[in-house]
């Protein structure tokens, strides 16, 4: 057989994801501060992108019924010969009223939501933004009472050195030794300036470890008196709850131990902590989730946290005009097309966010209606199927995404729960639900022979139709840091 050169056309299918859709993918999974961060970096880079200012529409309420099917942007990069996203699809905007059919009643606002003060119809909002009041740090707060403490020259300057060495729970974090080299001065000075801050507010800043500040404390209320100093000495037995040992080390009767042990706990062991090193940082939700007429539910995007963005034609047209070289005209070009995909992108993902939370929404009314306890099982594959999505398109959906509900603000990966089985064949249990039944059982304990041991919440869950073994509740209860049996018995004991 001879060998020669020849010329041959084949066709095949290959996975090719184009940076556009790298893009989108990218743009689903982020938060809303990091798309606001993103979005204002390519507000920069691109002079075809500018942010629409003015008032927003008030996007109108969204029925829990699942939308009009929406592109999957994880189907596309499974097949890349309908990758194409294209523009010119006549879906239903975020901020119009979808029907059943998917055609639209009224327009109400903007595709991708906006960047004004009004996120949707809610009249809260307002609150929920003007609470980002910056609050003074703990380190401009003692150094406003250093201006008045009356220290100069080099005990000033040691005292600023050491208010910048205090973390934010108020405790000194220095090497005495290295600050001593480092200022070349005496130990005296060091420990006299020291003396004066460990008397600024709140009390106990400047303490080295817990035992310091805890006596800080007490001194100021003169209760440093010698049985109290060896409970702090001896905090490690407290921590065993040695009661035994502690009334031996300090020479006190059960009442009087009982008595210091509680005004220790009555002690801040982190004073710093009431003051905050950055502004207060609120959580916006993604998602805003109330209920409407006849019991429905309405779910609408919060587009406070959606940046709005337009592709400024007008300039376009101007400098494209004036483009001269291949190299400017490529520029221009190139512009336009990322501005319009980036547009489209913004676009679709609040589409995909309000899928997605409609159908979280209709999963788990039971819990928005009674609580957690009507949590049901859930899970990523459940409402890709229902919505027609891939699971790791609602996955990256749900990831640092907020909803907030009547009953609060959750972060929606909370509505995911693994199922418990029914010990009755019944309908089965969202994990989440077992562990306020078992977190409601130990707290309805009032006396030692009330107290329940893991095999006993066994049997009451199984009663009530949960299927669950010991190992099982040990685990959601170590979790919900709840002692054991035994420990519970011991501290209703001491009560």
């Amino acid at each position: 057989m001879a060998l020669g050169p020849r010329l041959e056309m084949r066709q095949r299918q290959g996975l090719v994801i184009t940076p556009q859709l790298q893009q989108a993918i990218k743009l689903l999974q982020l938060s809303n501060v990091e798309l606001d961060a993103y979005v204002e970096t390519e507000l920069e880079k691109n002079p075809l992108l500018t942010r629409e200012d003015g008032p927003t529409e008030p996007p109108a309420e969204t029925p829990v019924e699942p939308l009009a099917a929406e592109c999957d942007l994880d189907a596309m990069s499974d097949s890349a010969a309908s990758a194409d996203m294209d523009a010119s699809r006549d879906d239903v905007s975020p901020g119009e009223r979808a029907t059943g059919d998917g055609h639209d009643d009224s327009a109400a606002g903007s595709v991708d939501g906006s960047k004004a003060s009004k996120g949707g119809s809610f009249e809260d909002i307002d609150e929920l933004d003007g609470s980002r009041a910056k609050e003074k740090s703990l380190a401009e707060h003692l150094h406003d009472q250093l201006a008045v403490a009356g220290l100069n020259g080099a005990a000033r300057a040691i005292a600023a050195v050491l208010i910048d060495s205090v973390d934010e729970g108020g405790y000194l974090r220095l090497d005495m030794a290295e600050l001593l080299e480092c200022l070349g001065c005496r130990a005296e000075l060091i420990d006299s300036v020291l003396s004066v801050l460990q008397g600024f507010e709140p009390t106990g800043v400047f303490a080295r470890d817990v035992r310091e500040c805890l006596a800080l404390q007490l001194k100021d209320k003169n209760r440093l008196d010698p049985a109290m100093s060896a409970l702090l000495d001896n905090l490690h037995m407290l921590a065993r709850r040695d009661l035994a040992g502690l009334k031996s080390a300090c020479g006190v009767d059960d009442d009087e131990m009982a008595e210091m042990i509680a005004e220790l706990k009555a002690l801040n062991p982190r004073p710093g902590a009431a003051f905050g090193a950055e502004p207060i940082a609120i959580l916006a939700p993604d998602v805003f989730v109330r209920e409407g007429q006849g019991g429905l539910w309405r779910v609408e995007l919060n587009s406070y946290t959606l940046p709005r963005v337009l592709v400024d034609q007008r300039y376009y047209a101007q400098v494209s005009g004036g483009a001269r070289t291949d190299q400017e005209k490529a520029f221009v070009t190139d512009c336009l097309s990322t501005a319009n995909w980036l547009v489209k992108s913004l676009d679709q993902r609040a589409k995909t966010i309000l899928k997605v939370a409609s159908e979280i929404v209709r999963q788990q009314d039971g819990f928005l209606a009674f609580g957690v306890e009507a949590l049901r099982p859930l899970n990523l594959k459940t409402v890709a199927d229902a919505i027609s999505m891939h699971e790791s398109t609602v996955s990256r959906v749900t990831s640092n995404k907020s909803i907030s509900t009547p009953r609060g603000v959750f972060e929606m990966k909370f509505f995911f729960t693994a199922s418990i089985a029914s010990s009755i064949g019944g309908e089965a249990h969202s994990a989440e639900s077992v562990r306020n039944k078992i977190k409601k059982l130990v707290e309805a304990e009032v006396g030692e022979t009330q107290v329940h041991s893991d095999d006993r919440i066994v049997d009451i869950l199984k009663e009530a139709g949960v299927d669950i073994a010991r190992r099982t509740v040990a685990k959601y209860r170590e979790a919900m840091r709840i002692p054991s049996s035994m420990e519970r018995k011991r501290l209703l004991h001491q009560a």
